[in-house]
């Protein structure tokens, strides 16, 4: 996102695929150029994101993506199982190599 988006501009660009229920655009400096856009219905989420990523806003090109919860779970979940072979691991003294 250009860096001076206005909340209005992201609005009437992200509403024309479904009702939205909330813009965040991010404002500290490691954030800027980002927002998150909720909608309603899943299904315009998904509209908006075929559409838009790759369209230009302002003079730069922007990368819509799809928040999957499953998806962050299933990350967290191979990070737990992880965790839980490397402590067995320590446990019996088992050394794998990493290479």
């Amino acid at each position: 996102m250009p860096f001076n988006v206005a909340d209005d501009d992201l609005y009437d660009l992200f509403g024309k695929y479904g009702a939205i229920r909330q813009i965040r655009v991010g404002t500290a400096p490691d954030t800027k150029g980002t927002a998150y856009v909720v909608y309603e219905d899943i299904l315009d989420a998904r509209n908006a994101c075929e559409h838009l990523s790759g369209f230009n806003v302002g003079g730069r090109y922007i990368t819509v993506l799809y928040y999957n919860p499953q998806r962050l779970l299933a990350r967290m979940d191979v990070n737990k199982k992880r965790e839980e072979l490397d402590k067995l691991k320590q446990q019996h003294n088992i050394a794998m190599d990493e290479s």
